[in-house]
């Protein structure tokens, strides 16, 4: 028996179950206490209508009243609806029957509406209190402002919509379009009626286009800005409530254009943005549509942006009459046609969204024409959703995206065979193949003929105001927390000094010492007052000496020095006190603390007598200081004695061990004498000592990068932007760093290609010039390549350091100058800031000698 076929299992729908629990403050057509029922729809269709319920004497009424529907990957409702489509409640009231009549008159009260997006937050179960919005003419639109209509729901799955991978991997895209300003002057608001239309797609369930259609702009004349904030709409047609339109939570809150993602930052745009934006016509969307991103389509999403950067966003119109085109042919068949007009794209630059920890841009964008070739260079698109794929096929395949026009909701149910055939078109559509350049260039010329519509669009200076968001970033920023862990995992710290406990000899010593100070501290107080007397020669009585004495205390004591002695001899007392007699704790008896006073103090007197009796110490020998040994290293270094000034970097570090700033000194003194090794192990103890000292970390960063090891040196160059965010010297590290990786390989093939004989000869600012592929003038090369601001690699400039640096090189500064100075301005401003960069980290008296040298053929040359 033969097999049968297999086909793949779809995974079952899952049941999302709504209940109507309550309503409050309900007011109906004929009175306070209305029989009323309540409508459900979801997606276009009608889920149920719950049973008609008498309202109590305060407007409450209980519905109790349960309804489901099943949503599918494949089916009717799936994640992508669930993501953008409220349910919507209907309240109906039923009035009474009138003499005469067969059937019961219903009217609408209100809507409500539901968000359902907390099922694609990993919640099983979530209730909420709705208001009921008003319907025009409704009698909800009587009550008081404090009164307002109100309906308890429940809404619950029985597993969650998402697996544990597709909350953890997956994201939430929400796009919202704001407005297109400056809008051509044929757009007019009297004459036919247009519908106007933004359009584009994005992977949404695996590599699956979703589309993203925003319907039914509103033409409006420039009057005056838009009100901020202002809320942002649902992309559904159904909800006829005024208030119900807008998302809840969800505004538009603008900002200052100079901080935006867009192309019209700058301040030479600043006034075409205000005029664009008060004065000119405008269309305004203010919709959000939001889409659910699966974890293979968050790949798609971001590997689209790597390759493409730029995201193609259509506008056009279409007339909102459908014109009826007849076809000769069998039964002359009739079919629709809705021309499209003024096709237009935006190309929206998305790549700030690969930056790590962002996961918003928003900006206004150009609106430019619609050309094939264009939009396929910039985007690799290759198909229009308007014009190859049809919005009409776009909207009965995919369901309503956009707000619905009247002429639209007549298209919607369609027959399975035209699914068929929509289906078959898209598929053609996507399967494009990139056509021959003869074919290019003819569809160029046409499109360029056939839309100049479009052109007016750059006439005017139309620009369109977008908003990208993602629940959680594409590329995650690594924590502070994270980089400095993976520091410490690097350079383990140091372990913290052995805690030393004051024992009752260190207490006593202290003790002496305090004495010792206030009694040279009253001597010299005495020899202030009474000095001259003694050098005169005076006769120093008995009685003279009390008078002497009486004058010293009142001296004392009016000065406030008698009271500074106290404070100063507080300390030691209270040590003693708890070190030699391991007393801490209160006394419970006036007695006791009366015997333990007159102990301590006989005691305290008895070692007042010990401490003023000792024979004076001699004084200690005269060290010189760290800045003393600092200035004699720096002068050896330059008169050339590295021997010596090792000598005295390293004394700075043995007299200190725990100073970063000594590690720093001597780590920068060994990479001036090549000791690569050395320097390193300098720097790391410098930022094991002091994490947080930022020469130190940026210095282990440029080590690492001389070592080639680029993924240390990375996490160094971003541990120093979180020490200090404002430093423009670690932010320039961490981004040449990752400019110079991708010059890894071409660096390591010169250096199999140079021999060693060839290095030997060949000078430093040499193997500078040749490092770089040049063809031609080698010079005017260097300048637009290797010194370009964007292309400078950190190799390059580490190798125009070594003049610098290492006092032995063959070339002297003024030989470099002299090459220098040929080159162009850019040169200069690089080298310029190259120096203070040294300058900065090093803080090297060469580094400053070389920056004067600068400055002077800076203005000799400009």
């Amino acid at each position: 028996m033969a097999g049968s076929p297999s086909f793949p299992v779809e995974p079952p729908g899952k049941t999302v179950s709504i209940t109507v629990l309550e309503g409050h403050d309900l007011k109906g057509l004929k009175g306070d206490s209305p029989v009323t029922f309540v409508r459900i729809e979801y997606n276009g269709f009608v889920l149920g209508d719950s049973p008609k319920m008498d309202a109590s004497a305060e407007g409450s009424v209980k519905y109790n009243f349960t309804i489901s529907f099943d949503s599918h990957p494949e089916g009717f409702h799936t994640l992508d609806d669930i993501a953008q489509k409220p349910v919507i409640f209907t309240l109906i009231e039923v009035l009474p029957k009138e003499k005469k009549q067969k059937d019961e008159k219903v009217v609408s009260l209100g809507q409500a509406v539901a968000d359902l997006l907390p099922l694609l937050q990993g919640l099983c179960m979530f209730n909420a209190t709705l208001p009921v919005y008003p319907l025009p003419g409704s009698p909800l639109d009587t009550l008081r402002p404090e009164i307002k209509s109100s309906i308890d729901i429940l809404i619950s799955v029985q597993e969650s919509l998402l697996t544990q991978n597709q909350l953890s991997e997956g994201n939430l895209l929400r796009v919202t379009v704001e407005a297109l300003y400056s809008a051509p002057d044929a757009f007019l608001s009297t004459g036919p009626q247009y519908n106007y239309m933004v359009g584009f797609q994005v992977p949404a369930v695996g590599e699956k286009e979703c589309p993203f259609l925003y319907k039914n702009g509103t033409l409006k004349l420039g009057s005056e800005r838009e009100p901020l904030p202002r809320p942002k709409k649902w992309p559904v047609a159904n909800i006829l409530a005024p208030g119900g339109q807008n998302i809840p939570d969800a505004f538009i809150v603008g900002g200052a254009f100079e901080e935006e993602d867009g192309e019209l930052n700058t301040p030479e745009d600043r006034e075409s943005r205000i005029q664009g934006e008060t004065i000119k016509k405008r269309i305004v969307w203010d919709l959000e549509r939001r889409c659910y991103l699966d974890p293979i389509a968050v790949l798609c999403f971001r590997r689209r942006i790597a390759d493409c950067r730029c995201w193609p966003v259509e506008i056009t119109r279409v007339p909102l009459v459908t014109s009826m085109k007849v076809k000769a042919g069998k039964g002359d068949k009739v079919t629709e046609e809705d021309p499209i007009s003024f096709h237009g794209v935006a190309y929206v630059n998305l790549v700030p969204l690969l930056y790590p920890g962002v996961k918003r841009i928003r900006g206004a964008f150009r609106v430019l024409p619609y050309h094939d070739s264009e939009v396929f260079e910039k985007t690799k698109c290759l198909f229009s959703l308007f014009r190859d794929v049809g919005h009409q096929a776009v909207l009965n395949k995919f369901g309503p995206i956009g707000m619905y026009s009247p002429h639209t909701k007549s298209v919607i149910g369609k027959s399975i065979k035209d699914d068929k055939q929509r289906e078959l078109m898209l598929r053609k559509s996507s399967n494009i193949v990139k056509k021959d350049t003869s074919e290019i260039t003819v569809e160029t010329a046409l499109s360029l003929c056939q839309n100049l519509e479009g052109q007016q669009y750059v006439e005017s200076g139309s620009f369109i105001v977008l908003e990208f968001t993602l629940d959680r970033a594409l590329v995650p920023k690594r924590l502070p927390e994270e980089l400095a862990s993976r520091v410490k995992e690097m350079i383990p710290p140091h372990p913290p000094l052995p805690r030393r406990t004051a024992g009752a000899m260190k207490a006593v010593e202290d003790y002496h010492m305090q004495i010792t100070s206030i009694a040279a501290s009253i001597l010299d107080e005495y020899h202030e007052l009474f000095g001259r007397q003694v050098v005169q020669g005076l006769v120093v009585d008995t009685q003279t000496l009390e008078d002497q004495k009486c004058q010293l205390n009142y001296e004392l004591n009016t000065s406030g020095k008698y009271f500074a002695f106290k404070e100063q001899l507080k300390h030691a007392v209270v040590k003693i006190v708890r070190e030699k007699y391991l007393k801490t704790t209160a006394f419970e008896t006036l007695d006791q603390l009366q015997t333990f006073l007159s102990e301590l103090y006989v005691y305290l007197m008895d070692q007042m007598h010990i401490a003023l009796n000792q024979t004076p110490s001699p004084p200690p020998p005269v060290y010189t200081t760290l800045e003393q040994l600092q200035l004699f290293a720096r002068e050896a270094q330059v008169n050339g004695e590295y021997g010596l000034a090792s000598t005295y970097y390293q004394e700075r570090v043995s007299r200190n061990p725990q100073d970063a700033q000594s590690w720093l000194d001597y780590g920068a003194f060994c990479l001036l004498t090549e000791d690569n090794l050395k320097a390193q192990e300098c720097f790391r103890e410098a930022v094991g000592l002091d994490a947080n000292h930022l020469p130190s970390v940026l210095l282990c960063g440029i080590m690492a990068v001389m070592l080639q090891n680029y993924e240390e040196a990375e996490v160094f160059f971003e541990d120093a932007t979180c020490v200090e965010p404002t430093s423009v010297v670690a932010w320039t590290m961490l981004g040449t760093n990752l400019a110079n990786i991708t010059l890894y390989d071409l660096e390591m093939l010169i250096a199999r290609v140079l021999t060693p004989s060839v290095l030997g000869t060949l000078s430093v600012y040499s193997i500078a010039m040749m490092a770089w592929p040049c063809v031609g003038d080698t010079r005017t090369h260097i300048t637009t390549g290797l010194f370009s601001p964007m292309r400078i690699p950190l190799p390059a400039l580490t190798t125009l350091c070594l003049p610098i640096l290492d006092l032995s090189v063959s070339c002297n500064f003024m030989h470099l100058f002299n090459i220098l100075k040929n080159f162009n301005r850019t040169l200069f401003g690089s080298f310029n800031v190259l120096l203070h960069v040294l300058h900065t980290i090093l803080d090297m008296s060469i580094c400053s000698e070389v920056l004067e040298k600068y400055h002077k053929l800076d203005s000799k040359y400009n």
